[in-house]
C-alpha cells in the first residue's frame, strides 16, 4: 500500500493539472477552389456578405500567393508546407504521396498531436489521381472529397411526377463534363455539391466541438462549371459583365499564354467566343461566388452557435486565382497576378483587430507553420514557409522580400505525349513588380522574360522587360528569383 501512495499522488496531480489546463485552440480551415480575390473587402463588386462578416474579425492578407496556379500542385504544396519543386509535383495527375510517401500534412500533424482531424469537401486534389484524397490525414472518412466538377449536376428530392425545375435561359453553348457550362435553375442550395458540403460541415461541427478539432471544409466553387441556384444569378445585372478589355499585355511572349481549353474546349478561342456568352460566363463566375459565400455563412453561423468560437482560429483561403477573359485567358495555369494571387482571411480570437489588413508578401506555404504556432504545436520537419504571427502584431511590417509562383508549359503537360514539362515559368512577386523567366526544362536556358510594374500597371497590360526605367527593379527581382530557383537543368 505504501508503495502505491506516490503513484496515486502523482496521478491526482496530473488529473488536477489536466482539469485546470486551458482548452486547446481549434482550427476551422475553409478552402475555395479557383477563387481569385473577388470579395467586397478587396474592392470587388462581388456580393459576399458572409465573407465580409469574417473579414471584420480577421487579418486580411492582401498579398497572399499560390505556389502554382492549378489545383493539385497548389493544394499539395500548401498542405505539406513544401514547394512544388521539393515535392516534384507540377501536375494534377501525380499524387504527392507517390514522390513523398511519408511527408507530414497539415491535418495529419494536428491529428498526431491530439486533434480530431476531419475533412468535408475538396481539400486534397481529386479525380485525376489514383489515390483518393489522403485518408491517413483524417480521423474519420472524408465526405464528398473525390469527384469531378463536371458531374456537379442538380440533385433534387424524389417528388414523384413533379416537373423539372425552371430557370433562366442560357446562351452559352459550351459544355463542362456531361452538362452545360452555365446553369441558373430555381433549386435549393443542397442541389449542388457545396450546399451538401455546408450541411455536412455543420453536422460534423456538432460532433467534434467538445474535443480539440481541425475541421477542413473544402468548397468546390467558384470553379467551373458556372452552375448555381438562380437566386445567386439574380444578385447581378448581366450588363455589369459586358464591357470588358481582354487583350494580351503588349510585349508579352507567346509562352506566357495557353489555349484556355479547360473552359473553351478544343475548337473555341477567346477571339471567336461571342461577347454575350463571355458576359454570361463572367456572370456565372460571380453567381458561383455568391453561392459559395452563402454556404460559408452557414458554417460560420454553426461555429458561432457551438460555444467554442472564442477558441477557434478560422482560415479562409483559395488554392489559386483565375482569369475570366483577361489577357485572352479563361481559367488558371499562368504566372500572371490574377492566377497567382488568392484571398486569405485569418481570424485569431483575441489577436486580430476588426478589419485589419496587411500588404506584406505572403505565400500559401506559410499557413502550415502559422497554424502550428497559433495552436502551440511543434513545427513539422521540412516546412519551407514562415509563420505569419508577426503580422498579427504588426500588419504594417515587412515579412519576406518576394513571393514565388511557377507554372509549366504545356500548361497541362501530363495530358501531352511527353508527360513532362518542356518549359517552366518561374515568377517572383516583389512589393513593386512581378518578374517571370521562362526556362527550358532540360537545359535551364532562359527563353523569355516578363516584368510588370505592379505599382503603376496593376492590370499587367505591358511587359517592361529590359526597359531602362525599370532596370533596377528587374535586377533586384532577378536576384531573388535566382536564389529561389537556381539556373540548373532538370534530369
Amino acid at each position: 500500500m505504501r508503495t502505491l501512495l506516490p503513484h496515486l499522488f502523482v496521478s491526482l496531480l496530473l488529473l488536477a493539472s489536466a482539469k485546470g489546463a486551458s482548452p486547446k485552440t481549434n482550427v476551422l480551415f475553409i478552402m475555395a477552389d479557383d477563387y481569385r480575390a473577388e470579395l467586397s473587402t478587396y474592392g470587388s463588386n462581388a456580393v459576399t456578405p458572409n465573407m465580409e462578416r469574417l473579414a471584420k474579425k480577421s487579418l486580411q492578407l492582401d498579398r497572399m500567393y499560390a505556389q502554382q496556379a492549378v489545383c493539385n500542385p497548389s493544394r499539395s504544396s500548401m498542405l505539406t508546407g513544401r514547394r512544388p519543386d521539393t515535392l516534384k509535383v507540377w501536375s494534377n495527375s501525380r499524387h504527392f504521396r507517390e514522390t513523398n510517401p511519408d511527408v507530414p500534412t497539415l491535418p495529419l500533424w494536428f491529428k498526431e498531436h491530439g486533434y480530431s482531424s476531419r475533412c468535408v469537401g475538396k481539400i486534397f486534389h481529386n479525380w485525376h489521381t489514383d489515390i483518393k484524397g489522403d485518408p491517413r490525414s483524417w480521423s474519420a472518412p472524408e465526405f464528398l472529397h473525390y469527384a469531378n466538377h463536371g458531374d456537379d449536376a442538380p440533385e433534387l428530392p424524389n417528388t414523384g411526377n413533379s416537373p423539372a425545375p425552371k430557370g433562366a435561359p442560357i446562351l452559352t453553348q459550351l459544355r463542362y463534363g456531361a452538362g452545360p457550362m452555365c446553369e441558373a435553375l430555381d433549386v435549393p442550395d443542397e442541389a449542388y455539391y457545396d450546399g451538401r458540403v455546408a450541411a455536412e460541415a455543420v453536422r460534423v461541427l456538432t460532433e467534434v466541438k467538445d474535443k480539440p478539432f481541425f475541421l477542413a471544409v473544402g468548397f468546390w466553387k467558384p470553379h467551373a462549371p458556372f452552375r448555381a441556384p438562380k437566386k445567386y444569378w439574380d444578385l447581378y445585372q448581366r450588363s455589369a459583365f459586358e464591357s470588358f478589355d481582354g487583350k494580351r499585355p503588349t510585349g508579352a511572349p507567346d509562352i506566357a499564354f495557353h489555349p484556355s481549353s479547360e473552359i473553351l474546349g478544343k475548337t473555341m478561342t477567346a477571339a471567336n467566343l461571342p461577347a454575350d456568352q463571355s458576359a454570361e460566363m463572367r456572370h456565372g463566375y460571380f453567381a458561383n461566388i455568391s453561392y459559395l459565400d452563402a454556404q460559408i455563412g452557414k458554417v460560420l453561423d454553426s461555429l458561432e452557435h457551438s460555444g467554442v468560437a472564442d477558441r477557434t482560429v478560422i482560415v479562409f483561403v483559395s488554392d489559386h486565382g483565375y482569369h475570366i477573359g483577361e489577357h485572352t485567358l479563361w481559367g488558371k495555369t499562368s504566372n500572371f497576378e490574377l492566377d497567382a494571387r488568392v484571398p486569405c482571411l485569418l481570424s485569431v480570437p483575441g489577436k486580430t483587430g476588426a478589419g485589419s489588413k496587411t500588404k506584406a508578401l505572403t505565400e500559401l506555404i506559410d499557413l502550415f507553420p502559422t497554424l502550428n504556432a497559433l495552436c502551440g504545436l511543434p513545427q513539422a520537419p521540412g516546412l519551407e514557409g514562415a509563420t505569419l504571427t508577426p503580422l498579427l502584431d504588426n500588419p504594417a511590417g515587412n515579412f519576406k522580400p518576394a513571393a514565388f509562383t511557377q507554372h509549366p508549359r504545356p500548361n497541362y503537360f501530363d495530358r501531352e505525349p511527353s508527360k513532362a514539362p518542356q518549359v517552366m515559368g518561374v515568377s517572383a512577386r516583389t512589393a513593386s513588380v512581378r518578374y517571370t523567366e521562362w526556362r527550358d526544362w532540360k537545359s535551364g536556358e532562359v527563353l523569355a522574360r516578363e516584368i510588370y510594374d505592379s505599382e503603376n500597371d496593376s492590370a499587367e497590360t505591358a511587359n517592361k522587360a529590359g526597359a531602362p526605367e525599370i532596370a533596377g527593379k528587374q535586377k533586384e527581382a532577378e536576384s531573388l528569383l535566382q536564389k529561389q530557383f537556381p539556373l540548373l537543368p532538370h534530369p
